[in-house]
This record gives C-alpha cells, sequence and structure tokens, in this order.
C-alpha cells in the first residue's frame, strides 16, 4: 500500500505548538494549496489541508514558520475520529508530516511581513527580466533575456570547434 502526500502551499496562521501529557512536542497548522485551475468567475481556489508535525520537527517547524509562510511538506494521510464533548463523534483528516522544506529565503520571509504578506516577487519568472538584483528563490532565469523565444537552455559546447567522442563503452546503458 501507498500512502504519500507532497504539498507545496502556504500557512494561514502561525503553527501551534503543544506537548503531550509524555512531553513529545506536536504542532498543528492549515497549508493553504492554490488549485491548478480557474472556476467560471476566473478566480482561482485553495484548499486548506489539515497538517500535524510531532517532536524536533514540530519544534523546528515552529521556529522557523509563521503566518504566510512558503513551505513544502511530504508525509501521509491520516483519518482519525474521537468523540467531542455533545457526545458526537467527529472524523478528522490530515496530513502526517514526515519531512518539511522553506521554500523562501529569509530576506523574503522578512520583507512579506513588512508589506502585510505580501511579495512581489514570490512568483516564479518564466521568460521575464527579474526586477530584483537579489537572490529570488523564485526566479529561475535571472540572466535570461526578455523575448518570446522559447527559453531553451544553451549549449555549452556549441561554437567550441570540439567533436566529443563518446564510445559505447562510456555509455551507463
Amino acid at each position: 500500500m501507498i500512502n504519500r502526500v507532497v504539498l507545496v502551499g502556504r500557512l494561514t496562521r502561525d503553527p501551534e505548538l503543544r506537548t503531550t501529557g509524555s512531553g513529545i512536542s506536536v504542532a498543528t497548522f492549515t497549508l493553504a494549496v492554490d488549485r491548478q485551475f480557474t472556476n467560471a468567475q476566473g478566480e482561482r481556489g485553495a484548499d486548506f489541508i489539515s497538517c500535524v508535525i510531532w517532536r524536533k520537527a514540530a519544534e523546528n517547524f515552529c521556529n522557523f514558520t509563521s503566518k504566510g509562510s512558503l513551505v513544502g511538506i511530504d508525509g501521509r494521510i491520516q483519518t482519525r475520529t474521537y468523540d467531542n464533548k455533545d457526545g458526537q463523534r467527529v472524523y478528522v483528516t490530515e496530513v502526517v508530516v514526515d519531512n518539511f522544506s522553506l521554500l523562501e529565503s529569509r530576506k523574503d520571509r522578512e520583507t512579506r511581513g513588512q508589506n502585510g504578506g505580501y511579495t512581489p516577487n514570490n512568483n516564479a519568472n518564466f521568460g521575464g527580466q527579474n526586477t530584483n538584483n537579489s537572490q529570488n528563490m523564485g526566479s529561475f532565469d535571472q540572466n535570461m533575456p526578455n523575448n518570446n523565444q522559447a527559453n531553451m537552455p544553451k549549449d555549452p559546447f556549441a561554437g567550441s570547434g570540439d567533436t566529443i567522442d563518446i564510445s559505447d563503452d562510456d555509455l551507463p546503458f
């Protein structure tokens, strides 16, 4: 059986760190993940996914993230039930996080905080010039010219005049 989840999104609020009775750290948070399509009004929706992370990873996650942080998570879906105060059965589906990655620099995160959550250069830049001269993790092609060509990578051997001799014995397959 396979149960793997990989998500990239932004935190909807600061993660909540708690400690169990036995001293184990646990953090819960909600990740907003944009949908790939737009609705009839041209608006892009999002899914809000409940997540939980345990132990030292939970402490690290809370120390380095806050509301709006762009993170990638890897984990598994887990379902559980419990009875609430009114005696009603509550069903919970959440992602149990095994690993996470911070997907924005500290500088971008601080800039976003100063601008009320908005960072003008946080989206991938496909083909256009980057207006930010610093390293922007959301820009993949800072040195590419702004044109309508296919933006294919340049051949590193073009114009060298050298031929490359590769025998079948050099190939790994």
